[in-house]
């Protein structure tokens, strides 16, 4: 066990914390300041990076360690040809270590393990996030789709090429016209009966296939998302494997496309255009798991619905969310790192000392910069397992029902914009903690925000996946009621009158007030309870999913137009019911960790990043809370006071939290963090130093006037 109460003033600023088991050393750490010294409870650093690392913490160190190795990382400054060229030699290394065949097929070499796969692709945004899109894109998007819409007759025909790489292919689904709104796509399949062939189009400009990883350069081949067209009659959107390039890397006929170029970031990754003129392929190219067409042009499906057909299809391709989530997720916490080692190291400004200069860390703006974010990775870290075990549950076929589905799909649809979008704040909130260093390529914050910032339209853009999330909690919320008698009606409208006649008077206010007496203390006493915030954060989005629900009713009433109007009119509260909706989810899995922590000092200082998390939530949230009545005035100021008091209390654990994260060197690859600020500090104060000593150290001019 690591004990931070044991460095001292007199440590060494190189020294190193102890390595977590099954990890490389860590970057050296300084001896923080006497002030940043915890005086409480202490850290067990290894059990907590265990911890973090997760249901799959064997395969996600495996990963780790390829993503330390040179080979596999970014080198900063190649040109785009030569960034695309690097990544996808790089491709083959992943292949020769056998890091790409886990979520495959047991028959075709695979180990059928698609939880352990996330986990191992997650890891690669640690070497380089093009690395791990492009990978994403040859083995979790074109390779999945032809596993999970395919049959075992196109498994055995195509995967074995496109999992050694052979067949490098491109996932043409998303069109210049058509982004997150895949269903009216409109390149079209349109089957010929006297050839069986599909005959695929793309029949106008808005049509063509868009952004697509691997379409400008390196693909061979794709799958491609049409609507499917047989006697006159569309099927909707299904999918079907083309060859696009010959082996000289020539299109083929009736294949064109362009080279999107240059891009804000992940240039290792040949992102081009598609489209397709009277391109012809066999009858037996469409990947027909879940709709087939006979001979004759007579189709069938196992799934008589079109809408629940087309969402089944969908939902068989939510990894590229459920992966989003997690790289966000690690990006952050690199940064965090990187930007927490570098303030406690780098002085700035005097401030109680005559002499030395405070470090950044020990300033309380510092702080509350860095330690809430640092509180909602944890958050993201511990609801990311769960999501993944979630995940591999329903693909391993262990909860596999429709509701298991639809369960996963709102979960992805909920966790990866919080994830995406924090991780963008978090690079921005770092690199600016971090000053001008930060902004040199060589510490990595501006590349790595840079090649983020796509992921948060990656899968669907995060306001449209929030909208999904709320139709389902709308769809959840009404189902309470579809089968309820006059009694359970009344009895609603009854504690809803009384829900109103609480809040809406102030009568949770007056008590709160009468309960707390002026005093912060008593008002902080409430709020860090388990129970108090849950119900807090909860109560927010079972309030505004009602309050919506209660406005929607009506409108189903009136022509569509009209129904529509209304619904837009409640689109950005249904947004954010669905944010809050997520944000609770992480909240409970923070407090589930929790309860899985043994060790009393690790779970002290959990709890209190726990509680940064949930108080920060309803701080964010004050208004609504203030505008409900669901706190008073003086138990909101509270909230604020005792999130100050939290970032006094964790600021001596600040290192213990980051170096949990288990990152290196070399995986960070940010001199900030290395411990070089450390020895130019050193370095200064020992000039200082001596001068002092010496009686060399000229006086200030304020001093020298003072003295005559």
């Amino acid at each position: 066990m690591v004990d931070t109460a044991s460095r001292t003033e007199t440590a060494s600023p190189e020294a190193s914390v102890p390595p977590v088991p099954g990890k490389a050393a860590s970057a050296p750490v300084p001896a923080p300041p006497a002030s940043a010294r915890p005086s409480g409870p202490t850290v067990d650093v290894a059990a907590l990076g265990r911890q973090l690392l997760g249901t799959w913490a064997d395969i996600r160190l495996e990963a780790r360690e390829r993503a330390a190795k040179p080979d596999l990382q970014r080198i900063e400054g190649q040109t785009m040809a030569e960034h695309r060229q690097r990544v996808y030699e790089q491709l083959k290394i992943l292949v020769e270590h056998g890091a790409v065949q886990k979520a495959f097929p047991k028959s075709l070499g695979g180990q059928d393990d698609h939880g352990g796969n996330i986990a191992a692709f997650e890891e690669l945004v640690i070497a380089d996030p093009s690395l791990q899109i492009k990978s994403g894109v040859q083995w979790g998007l074109f390779g999945a789709a032809v596993l999970h819409l395919g049959t075992q007759t196109h498994h055995e025909r195509f995967l074995p090429a496109i999992m050694s790489l052979e067949v490098p292919g491109a996932f043409a689904m998303t069109e210049t016209g058509h982004g997150s709104d895949v269903a009216a796509i409109g390149t079209t399949a349109t089957y010929d009966e006297a050839t069986q062939e599909f005959v695929i189009n793309t029949p106008f400009r808005g049509a063509w296939k868009d952004y697509l990883g691997n379409a400008a350069v390196h693909g061979q081949d794709a799958v491609v998302f049409a609507q499917l067209i047989t006697k006159g009659v569309n099927h909707g959107v299904h999918a079907f494997y083309v060859h696009l390039r010959d082996a000289d890397g020539e299109f083929l006929p009736g294949v064109g496309g362009e080279d999107d170029g240059l891009k804000g970031g992940l240039n290792g990754i040949d992102n081009g255009r598609l489209h397709f003129t009277d391109v012809r392929v066999p009858r037996d190219y469409l990947l027909n798991r879940y709709g087939d067409v006979a001979p004759d042009g007579t189709y069938s499906s196992p799934i008589q619905s079109p809408g629940r057909r087309f969402f089944t299809m969908l939902g068989t391709l939510v990894q590229g969310r459920v992966s989003l989530d997690g790289a966000s997720t690690a990006a952050a916490a690199m940064a965090l790192t990187i930007a927490i080692r570098y303030g406690t190291q780098r002085r700035q400004f005097n401030g109680a000392s005559e002499t030395d200069e405070e470090v950044l860390l020990d300033y309380q703006r510092h702080q509350r910069r860095l330690l809430p974010k640092l509180a909602t990775v944890y958050a993201q870290t511990f609801a990311h397992d769960e999501f993944l075990v979630k995940f591999d549950a329903v693909f391993s076929g262990k909860a596999a029902s429709d509701e298991d589905r639809e369960d996963l799909e709102t979960i992805a649809a909920a966790l990866k914009p919080l994830s995406t979008w924090h991780a963008l704040e978090t690079l921005q909130e770092a690199r600016e903690a971090c000053g001008g260093a930060g902004f040199l390529a060589e510490n990595r914050l501006v590349g790595l925000r840079q090649d983020l910032d796509i992921y948060v339209t990656f899968e669907g853009d995060n306001n449209v996946l929030l909208q999904l999330v709320a139709k389902r909690l709308l769809t959840d919320y009404s189902k309470q009621f579809k089968e309820a008698g006059f009694g359970v009606l009344a009895r609603y409208a009854v504690g809803q009158a009384a829900d109103k006649a609480l809040h809406g008077v102030g009568l949770r206010r007056l008590g709160q007030n009468l309960s707390d007496l002026g005093s912060t203390a008593r008002s902080v006493t409430g709020l860090r309870d388990e129970q108090t915030q849950h119900e807090l954060l909860a109560d927010r989005v079972e309030t505004m999913i009602a309050e919506i629900a209660g406005r929607l009713r009506e409108a189903r009433k009136l022509p569509k137009a009209d129904a529509a109007a209304v619904f837009n009119r409640n689109q950005n509260e249904l947004i954010e019911a669905a944010r809050a909706h997520a944000e609770l989810l992480q909240w409970e899995a923070f407090t589930r960790a929790l309860g899985r922590t043994t060790d009393p000092g690790t779970k002290q200082v959990l709890t209190w990043v726990r509680d940064l998390f949930g108080l920060g939530l309803i701080e964010k949230h004050a208004a609504w809370y203030l505008i409900n009545g669901r706190l008073s005035p003086q138990r909101a100021q509270a909230v604020t006071a005792y999130i100050d008091r939290l970032l006094e209390r964790l600021r001596p654990y600040a290192l213990d939290l980051v170096d949990a994260f288990g990152y290196t060197d070399e995986h960070l690859r940010a001199k900030i963090a290395s411990g070089a600020e450390q020895a130019r500090q050193d370095e200064a104060r020992a000039y200082y130093a001596e001068q002092r000593r010496a009686g060399t150290l000229p006086v200030p001019e304020k001093k020298a006037k003072a003295k005559k």
